[in-house]
């Protein structure tokens, strides 16, 4: 089975703060984008990386991800298409460029910088071993509560049946194609953050798998201290 990975990289990313796309944005002087593509480039599953940067940015992207150290063991192929105004129509652009030969795709958020390469072989083999949508997960450990339109508290939920999604996301590609091409025909409904939201409206089966810590989402400048410290763990065992 050919993998593919997608990574959606155009947004703005307002929480970070005025500056460059948020997946431009430094982290211990690199863009997070960098990061995020190496983890897909040096898991040992994936054949082609498809990137949607940023209209303006597309061949500062592409000179970026060339001169990149993507590690020693990248072998992947590395595409940077224009991505779109939402996160949705971005995957769908990446999609688009994905080579017909590929039977499955990975999406990856270049917000999530250091999921690790493990995370990504995890989410590649089940879809192999025929789970047509798989997403990594972790339990959630905060106490939940459902507040109404006037900040008072309506219910408690059940944290024991609650996960926190990651990226990257696994998908057969008929599924995730499918999935997009409805969207792209429908429109009003609930707001959809991620591609799994998606496969869900088809009716397909979603399938949790254990995810990472370390997979965590760059929102905020203290996430951004979070992952400094994290990379610098890293390096001191000398870990990619």
């Amino acid at each position: 089975m050919s993998i593919a990975g997608v990574v959606p990289a155009a947004g703005r990313g307002e929480r970070l703060g005025p500056g460059e796309p948020k997946a431009l944005r430094l982290l211990a002087g690199r863009p997070l984008l960098v990061y995020a593509v190496r983890a897909l480039s040096v898991a040992q599953l994936i054949d082609i990386i498809v990137v949607a940067a940023p209209p303006d940015r597309v061949p500062a992207v592409r000179s970026l991800l060339r001169a990149a150290d993507l590690g020693t063991r990248a072998s992947a192929e590395v595409h940077v298409v224009s991505g779109g105004m939402t996160r949705q129509l971005s995957v769908r652009a990446a999609l688009d460029h994905v080579p017909d030969e590929v039977d499955a795709v990975l999406v990856h958020d270049a917000a999530r910088p250091l999921a690790p390469s493990e995370l990504v072989d995890a989410v590649a083999r089940a879809v192999r071993g025929g789970l047509p949508a798989v997403v990594p997960g972790l339990p959630v450990s905060d106490t939940v509560k459902r507040v109404g339109a006037d900040g008072v508290v309506t219910d408690t939920v059940d944290r024991a049946t609650l996960r926190a999604v990651q990226t990257p996301q696994g998908f057969r590609r008929d599924v995730l194609y499918a999935a997009h091409q409805r969207a792209a025909e429908q429109s009003g409904g609930p707001p959809v953050t991620d591609d799994a939201g998606l496969v869900e409206r088809l009716g397909v089966p979603v399938h949790v798998i254990p995810g990472s810590e370390e997979a965590f989402k760059v929102t905020t400048p203290l996430d951004v201290t979070f992952a400094e410290a994290l990379l610098a763990v890293r390096r001191g065992a000398d870990v990619c």
